[in-house]
């Protein structure tokens, strides 16, 4: 599952970044509020989860914004604690609304909510004989259950979302784990492997390919032939 962040405070959002990758999400931050909208409207997310006071336009305005054209669910998460401003966020269209400071725990619990609740937003993802739920956080082939742990599950998620694209290192390690690459590294490499191990080794048709000196690929059938 995909979620996108609006968030200025740049050590929030790679807090909030960090914990959400780890629990098996992919997560774009931005902290310009147009920058934001202008995400939000381009490209499909489980959910957005979206601060109020920001540079560029205000979580109101993006709000007033998304509900006009996107009915992604929205998660409001700023300081902002009188009850006027929640009726305010619930009125514009937001699903929810979480006051800072709070615990990560509550956070979590409130995305997951978000996600089971609508269903609908993107949440799984069928290729060829793959078939992936990011609320369920399940993977099956032929109809057989795959156990993977969230990592792993995170990478796979974001392999299938980018279905027959490149996916490089750098966009990777970013993603799934929150870091900047280091070409020293064998993160990335050594996670392909085991998820080859699960996805790819019991069955006859390999889906995740190398392409060397750039990345891996998710490859479908028909992309294939």
């Amino acid at each position: 599952m995909k979620i996108l962040l609006i968030e200025d405070n740049k050590k929030s959002g790679d807090w909030l970044r960090k914990g959400l990758s780890e629990a098996g999400y992919v997560v774009d931050v931005v902290m310009d509020g147009r920058d934001g909208l202008y995400l939000a409207l381009d490209n499909a997310y489980g959910l957005i989860i979206l601060d109020i006071m920001l540079p560029g336009m205000d979580g109101w305005h993006i709000l007033s914004a998304l509900r006009a054209a996107r009915t992604t669910p929205v998660m409001c998460l700023t300081a902002r604690d009188a009850v006027a401003d929640r009726v305010r966020g619930l009125e514009l269209g937001a699903n929810d609304y979480l006051v800072k400071p709070f615990a990560f725990a509550e956070l979590l619990a409130r995305v997951r909510n978000q996600l089971r609740q609508h269903p609908e937003a993107g949440s799984q993802i069928t290729l060829d004989d793959l078939a992936l739920d990011s609320v369920r956080q399940t993977v099956s082939r032929q109809g057989m259950p795959i156990p993977l742990t969230r990592r792993e599950f995170a990478l796979l998620w974001l392999l299938a979302c980018r279905a027959n694209e490149i996916v490089p290192r750098t966009l990777i390690a970013s993603e799934v784990w929150g870091i900047n690459f280091d070409s020293e590294t064998n993160t990335v490499d050594v996670a392909i492997r085991r998820l080859r191990r699960k996805v790819d080794d019991p069955f006859q048709v390999k889906l995740i390919t190398t392409v060397r000196g750039m990345g891996y690929r998710l490859v479908t059938r028909a992309a294939a032939s």
